[in-house]
């Protein structure tokens, strides 16, 4: 269905520079990425603080930006010694700590900072001679009453104290807030009358008005859980609605034949029970006239790219194409390899696996493109560069993604309009998906779980190496790397780091997760350490990171598969996919610097063959942190549905969806997957009722655009980052 533009703009989308000039919008929107009337409002507070409230100052982080609520308690003018000027040093309180506020020749603020006002100061947290202190602090002070029946009301206000940066205030996000509401039209609610009613939850006007400006808790309670569900409900009307649109549109049905059946008459041993089920659902998903739309998360080796292979043959029966989209050059590379290997020299023959990423050499990528164009090529594997412009099809049927968590929505949707009908798309992760995330992040994708591992996977034994109590263990690490090599086997050794000043991105959910150690293992100096170590001697070490050129990578990757290295000492470049049946150890260092999906996805690496597998992670995180904790969850069990959960529950309200998922502004503000599941459901189930009523939402306009407008945030959001 096509939606309409409104006939009468939106006040939400108009932008910040009309109500509050240009040089206030400017300010916002560089600090905080705010850009509309929209965006301002759904800046929501990320607490409330009371005029009477005296917040703690004991644990001001140093270097951080921090508003805080305190009263003056002395006020010193003095002259400087070095140079000529004054200093005016403030002390404030909040009856536990005290803070410093230091001015440089400003000496009328001693005439605005008198002992016994109160008031909100933000600023960075330094550090001077020992002493905390905010460096010309902003700040805003709270006027005395005289009525005391106004005075109490006036020091019961909630204050909302919002997400700031170094150059705009909380405060002074809440005064443009505070001009912006005032101007405000009554809004239409996206939420329906009978649904908003029967929950009892305030409009969405009020809510906006008491989510910033409470006059009690209660207030903003009530507006919050309004705001909350309009979110859950217009994000799952949206899944639900392009779940819809999907399944109007005409696909080339695929139908199984020769192909797959000579193919698995010849396969060496017999596919595991879920392969087979997950296998049918696909088969029929692939034989319907409408586009395949399902998602196949399963454990670390369970078999999801056969299955996904055998779907391509399906697909190549009647003459179609299949892309696989793979997060990297390496694990594009091993894909075809494998393809290659599965398919056996005839079946590779006549469907030509044909790989197309960013560093093939110009001759080669001609090639590449030619024979997808042409369709000589039934297969195509390759990365990001999938995505251009330049890349075409004959008759692409079938997408699949693999590793779903490195892409966004936008690029799945990129690859799928390169069919001249829509074709099938199959999108596999080996990260479990707890099902409230499913819900939120893939409600348009129908999901089959592989949970079965193949018969022959050797089982794997991982320990915790806590160096905060036993920092010599470090060498008996070594030590058991050594006796695993003895025995012929491989081993890897992952670090965080490629060198002192360069870091690859690791999956951590939030800052408050990361660890406090002030070392960061690298792979340069892990190597050289390795290289000298009397234990390791003679044994062949190289390195792996994501710096080196792509065919150097793979020229690694391919000689640790031979056994022509005995220890690979890698970053996460080697997290996904990459299948070496000899390896049968890993060793992690700084293990809590990762998230719990990747390190589980690390120990899939070994115990791949019929070697049992063995993982150490290496850890400086003190016992009871929340850094520690999350590695103590990986090595307490080897299921990873069982982990996707208890990551969930370790990360509270970190960003679980990650930024790839969330469609940059239009990210989730106030839903929190580790605690709203009920919500999230109860949402999805009521904008179905919704959508199968009126599925044109022609009886509902303030939610269709609502939905029109989040298609837009994520569009802008796909066209900024590419």
């Amino acid at each position: 269905m096509d939606v309409a533009s409104p006939a009468v703009p939106n006040p939400l989308d108009a932008k910040l520079a009309g109500p509050l000039g240009a040089r206030t919008a400017a300010a916002l929107a560089k600090g905080l990425g705010l850009d509309t009337v929209g965006d301002l409002l759904s800046h929501y507070p990320r607490r409330y603080a009371r005029r009477g409230e005296l917040t703690a100052l004991t644990e001001l982080p140093i270097d951080e930006n921090v508003t805080i609520v305190a009263e003056v308690l002395e006020v010193r003018n003095r002259p400087m010694r070095a140079k000529r000027g004054s200093i005016v040093e403030v002390t404030i309180s909040d009856g536990k700590g005290l803070l410093t506020l230091t001015f440089f020749n400003q000496a009328w603020r001693a005439n605005e900072l008198k002992p016994g006002v109160r008031g909100i100061f933000a600023g960075k947290v330094g550090d001077y001679r020992g002493s905390k202190q905010l460096a010309h602090p902003d700040y805003e002070l709270f006027e005395a009453e005289a009525d005391p029946a106004t005075a109490k009301a006036w020091a019961e206000l909630p204050i909302p104290i919002y997400p700031a940066t170094s150059t705009v205030a909380s405060w002074q996000v809440q005064k443009a807030i505070g001009v912006v509401l005032d101007a405000l039209p009554p809004l239409d609610d996206p939420v329906p009358d009978a649904v908003r009613h029967a929950r009892k939850l305030l409009p969405f006007s009020k809510a906006l008005e008491l989510v910033h400006r409470p006059t009690v808790d209660s207030d903003w309670g009530a507006a919050r859980k309004a705001l909350r569900f309009q979110e859950a409900f217009v994000l799952q009307a949206a899944l639900l609605q392009q779940r819809q649109r999907l399944r109007e549109t005409a696909a080339t049905a695929r139908e199984a034949g020769r192909l797959l059946e000579g193919f698995d008459a010849a396969l060496p041993f017999t596919l595991t029970g879920d392969q087979v089920f997950v296998g049918g659902e696909i088969s029929a998903d692939l034989a319907a006239a409408v586009p395949m739309n399902r998602l196949v998360q399963g454990e670390v080796g369970s078999g999801k790219t056969l299955v996904a292979l055998r779907a391509m043959l399906a697909v190549a029966e009647s003459g179609g194409q299949s892309a696989l989209l793979a997060p990297t050059e390496v694990l594009a590379h091993q894909h075809l390899r494998s393809i290659v290997r599965t398919l056996g020299p005839d079946l590779s023959a006549r469907l030509r696996p044909t790989l197309l990423t960013g560093q093939l050499p110009v001759a080669e990528r001609r090639k590449a493109l030619l024979a997808a164009v042409s369709g000589s090529a039934s297969i195509v594997v390759g990365t990001h560069a999938l995505l251009g412009d330049r890349v075409e099809f004959y008759d692409l049927g079938l997408v699949v993604v693999d590793e779903q968590h490195r892409f966004g929505v936008e690029q799945r949707e990129a690859l799928r309009l390169k069919g001249a009908q829509p074709p099938h798309v199959l999108v596999l992760t080996a990260t479990p998906i707890p099902r409230t995330v499913a819900m939120t992040v893939f409600g348009d994708l129908d999901i089959s779980s592989i949970a079965e591992l193949p018969a022959g996977r050797s089982p794997i034994e991982s320990f915790v190496v806590p160096l905060a109590e036993h920092p010599g263990w470090v060498g008996r690490v070594w030590e058991r790397v050594s006796e695993e090599l003895a025995k012929g086997h491989q081993a890897f050794v992952v670090c965080p780091a490629i060198d002192a000043t360069q870091i690859e991105p690791v999956e951590i959910s939030s800052a408050k997760e990361v660890s406090t150690s002030p070392t960061s293992a690298n792979v340069t100096e892990v190597l050289a350490s390795l290289q000298s170590n009397p234990v390791l001697a003679g044994k062949r070490i190289e390195p792996l990171h994501g710096r080196m050129p792509s065919e150097e990578k793979d020229a690694v990757m391919q000689r640790f598969a031979r056994g022509e290295i005995d220890v690979l000492v890698a970053t996460t470049v080697i997290e996904v996919g990459v299948d070496v049946p000899n390896a049968s150890t890993m060793v992690v260092l700084d293990a809590d610097r990762f998230g719990v999906s990747q390190l589980h996805q690390l120990r899939g690496r070994v115990g791949r063959g019929g070697v049992p597998g063995l993982c150490l992670f290496v850890t400086a995180a003190e016992e009871g942190t929340l850094a520690r904790e999350r590695v103590e969850a990986v090595a307490s069990t080897l299921d990873g549905f069982e982990l996707a959960n208890k990551d969930l529950e370790l990360r509270q309200e970190g960003d679980v969806l990650g930024s790839v998922q969330s469609g940059g502004r239009s990210s989730l503000r106030l839903v929190r997957v580790a605690k709203d599941g009920d919500l999230i459901a109860e949402a999805r189930e009521l904008a179905a009722g919704v959508l199968v009523d009126d599925p044109t939402l022609a009886n509902h306009p303030a939610l269709r655009e609502a939905l029109a407008r989040r298609l837009d945030e994520e569009s802008e959001a796909f066209l900024a980052k590419n």
